[in-house]
């Protein structure tokens, strides 16, 4: 990572919980967790998940064989990151 990492916000999912909060930890990385039910406190997360899910992971014909998929994730976050408008930035380009 070019930058270091502070602290993490996550959700209050409890998959990997306990393994996870000891790494962090370990790792002197502050960690945040938003309240049960609480998906606006996490808008900007959520609505970036739920444009990967629409544009990328329902229409992509990559099959589920890592190296592919993890290609085409790149190419599609290239354009994503580069090409495509967004709405928070008045439908310019990044």
């Amino acid at each position: 990572m070019p930058f270091p990492i502070r602290a993490i916000q996550v959700d209050g999912g409890s998959e990997f919980q306990d393994a996870f909060e000891r790494e962090c930890q370990e790792r002197g990385i502050k960690l945040f967790v938003l309240p049960p039910r609480s998906p606006k406190l996490n808008g900007h997360v959520e609505r970036a998940q739920r444009t990967h899910t629409e544009e990328f992971y329902e229409v992509t014909e990559a099959s589920f064989e890592i190296r592919e998929l993890n290609q085409a994730l790149l190419e599609w976050e290239k354009v994503y990151n580069t090409i495509r408008p967004h709405q928070s930035l008045g439908y310019l380009t990044p």
